[in-house]
């Protein structure tokens, strides 16, 4: 069997109808995993699920909005219910409301950013991972930023919230170990998504990150999947409590 292999696995996918969540999902389904797909809107989680079953993948759509504790508790319980048990669970859903320095933020904005980015995850974490370790272990992808990673003009409470997924992988890696549970962050640069479309297609925004970025480009979805697909797999069956930058080398040339 493949090293990166997921065949009956079941795997979480939050906001995965677009972007990065949706090419993690593709990517995981075709390696053999029963993906959930996830976002706020059910038809556009019903259209996601549909393409995967079309080509001979598995997934179930479960619409969740991050934000509210029933909602993350009724993913969960469906996932159970209808596919058994937790093996692969990915956070990747998050917002950002606010582009602008951080003197500025409403309190409002930075909390709804907090609770969302930082509070989602832990919340599902602690939904999923003790019957992850009942049934032997499994494994944790946190979606970050290298915003996590750096000091930032204009998008303050967004990296700070990205940091605090690092260090939520770092301490649950720490915790659940010991339950053959891994927990890492995968971290993108600028990558070509519509969460993202404000800064790619600000050609000053682009320009600059590009100039910066070796590889002169920025990255596209499917990039950030193979990285997923690895740290679920036994590819990285070695692999906990770390962050992993894809980024076009922008962190180690900027």
């Amino acid at each position: 069997m493949s090293l990166f292999s997921l065949e009956n696995k079941v795997a979480i996918i939050t906001g995965s109808t677009k972007g990065i969540g949706k090419a993690i999902a593709v990517r995981m389904a075709e390696q053999g995993a029963k993906v959930v797909i996830s976002s706020r809107n059910q038809d556009a989680c019903d259209e996601v699920a549909g393409e995967i079953s079309g080509q001979g993948g598995e997934a179930l759509a479960i619409a969740c909005n991050i934000n509210y504790q029933e909602q993350l508790q009724n993913l969960v319980e469906q996932t159970k219910q209808q596919l058994g048990g937790i093996d692969i669970l990915v956070c990747n859903a998050a917002l950002n409301p606010y582009f602008g320095p951080s003197q500025d933020i409403p309190d409002a904005l930075f909390d709804k950013v907090m609770h969302a980015n930082i509070g989602s995850v832990h919340r599902l974490c602690q939904l999923v991972l003790p019957d992850m370790a009942a049934a032997g272990g499994g494994a944790v992808i946190i979606v970050s930023s290298i915003g996590g990673l750096k000091g930032t003009p204009n998008l303050g409470a967004y990296a700070i919230s990205k940091a605090a997924d690092m260090q939520i992988a770092r301490n649950l890696a720490v915790e659940w170990g010991p339950s053959n549970i891994r927990v890492n962050c995968i971290a993108p640069g600028l990558v070509r998504t519509e969460f993202a479309r404000a800064l790619w297609e600000n050609p000053e925004i682009y320009e600059a990150t590009v100039t910066r970025y070796p590889l002169r480009r920025i990255g596209e979805p499917d990039e950030i999947a193979g990285a997923a697909v690895l740290l679920a797999s036994d590819a990285g069956s070695f692999t906990t409590g770390q962050t992993i930058v894809i980024d076009g080398g922008g962190t180690i040339a900027g």
